[in-house]
């Protein structure tokens, strides 16, 4: 019996129908993602099946490597399950991926895991995407053991756009260079972090500019690139202009422990510690670099916030 959770989004649901699915990791769930996912749900309702995605609690590639992979996600679970809930999808089964899982075959993967435990019907199948132990099986093995099985494989129609290309992969290069602006051309939306306020070292505070300094949920979720960002803050169902730091404070000595610390414009309630805070990136004002003196810095704050006001007050919420 396959490892898996099945998280339902629509009440009364009933796999007896049968489901129409897509398989993939969905980090990001950005607009390739969602393309692929209205193809589901268009040749779901032809069908007259349930349209599903499958997906991994981990990376796969947790489970197959040597040493220990550090994946750069964009997405934790929950963020992932919240975005996934949003498109209209039935449900997302995930699987619990482990070594015992990673020695499937796609024909035993098609037979046990689709077939048996999802009643999958139809699957649609990226251009480039594989699945099972045996690296070289390809579509047409897929189409092969599909008919034997009763699964319709097909081929999604790739996203076109004149715009860039888009991938998680392309979506971590621009995140880690600082470039929230094409990351969020990507995504379809602002990259968000999210996590607990922890307590800094008040030098913020010193300067006329506290900060909340946020510990992100997931440790293996990506940080843009060191810098100074125009973000939307929310906490405690309240949002926030926020001016954001990321890097290692040169001014300040800090060191190489890096710290994401957002100064909530108009904010002007008592301290945050240990409330959820939500920070959602929208554009880079600047990079981060060391001043001559705190007065330098202070006056280096002050225009940034009125930069911060501006790019905020240009891009819709």
């Amino acid at each position: 019996m396959a490892n898996y959770t099945l998280h339902t989004f629509k009440h009364n649901l009933d796999n007896a129908t049968g489901c129409c699915a897509a398989i993939g990791f969905f980090d990001g769930v950005h607009r390739g993602h969602c393309y692929l996912i209205e193809q589901v749900k268009a040749e779901a309702a032809r069908r007259g099946l349930m349209p599903i995605v499958i997906t991994f609690e981990e990376h796969p590639r947790l489970a197959l490597s040597q040493t220990r992979y550090w994946p750069e996600l964009l997405t934790t679970n929950a963020q992932k399950l919240q975005l996934l809930a949003q498109t209209g999808l039935a449900a997302c089964a995930m699987l619990h991926f482990d070594h015992t899982m990673s020695m499937l075959t796609s024909r035993e993967f098609m037979e046990l895991v689709l077939k048996k435990e999802l009643n999958v019907q139809c699957l649609l199948i990226g251009y480039d995407h594989h699945f099972g132990s045996d690296l070289s099986a390809g579509y047409k093995d897929y189409v092969k053991y599909g008919k034997e099985l009763g699964i319709d494989v097909l081929r999604e129609r790739p996203f076109d756009t004149d715009e860039l290309r888009i991938s998680s992969s392309a979506t971590r290069r621009f995140l880690t260079g600082g470039n929230v602006e094409m990351a969020r051309a990507c995504l379809g939306r602002p990259y968000q972090l999210e996590g607990s306020v922890v307590e800094g070292r008040h030098a913020g505070s010193l300067m006329g500019y506290p900060t909340a300094n946020l510990r992100p949920d997931c440790a293996e979720q990506l940080v843009p690139g060191r810098g100074v960002y125009a973000a939307r803050a929310e906490i405690d169902g309240f949002r926030y202009k926020a001016m954001v730091n990321i890097g290692w404070r040169p001014t300040l000595d800090n060191g190489s422990d890096q710290t994401i610390e957002a100064h909530l414009l108009d904010y002007d309630g008592g301290d945050l510690y240990g409330h959820h805070l939500k920070l959602s990136f929208y554009r880079r004002v600047r990079d981060e670099h060391r001043f001559d003196s705190i007065e330098a810095l202070q006056k280096q704050l002050a225009i940034d916030a009125d930069v911060v006001r501006a790019m905020l007050d240009d891009v819709n919420s």
